[in-house]
């Protein structure tokens, strides 16, 4: 499965960023390899708005199929849903214990955006 995963950093041993649309990497994992790939969010950590918009659909472009992440809003979580990909919110840790997590089964998915819309 590959999955998405909020970061302060660009590696599996980075903490997660509780911020979706704003956080400084988004770390592309496949749970089969542990494979990686972590891309760099600068772009939407200043961004006016839209942050999260332009973070889902960069997720969603390298097909993720999960997030994981802190919090999310209202129209990020809304273009996940509409991309197909399912959100996991309240991570806290490591990237690599995100994906652990994940691989465990011990999930689960939220049903709604669980932070506030930023107008």
């Amino acid at each position: 499965m590959k999955i998405a995963v909020t970061a302060k950093g660009a590696t599996l041993d980075s903490d997660v960023d509780p911020r979706f649309g704003r956080a400084s990497y988004i770390v592309m994992v496949d749970t089969e390899t542990m494979e990686n790939e972590a891309l760099d969010n600068s772009v939407n950590v200043n961004a006016f708005k839209g942050a999260g918009i332009q973070a889902a659909t960069m997720i969603a472009d390298r097909g993720a199929e999960v997030l994981c992440t802190g919090y999310c809003g209202p129209k990020a979580f809304q273009t996940l849903q509409a991309a197909g990909v399912k959100v996991v919110s309240d991570v806290a840790g490591t990237v690599r214990e995100a994906v652990e997590l994940m691989k465990s089964g011990d999930v689960q998915y939220t049903e709604s955006a669980n932070a506030e819309a930023h107008w």
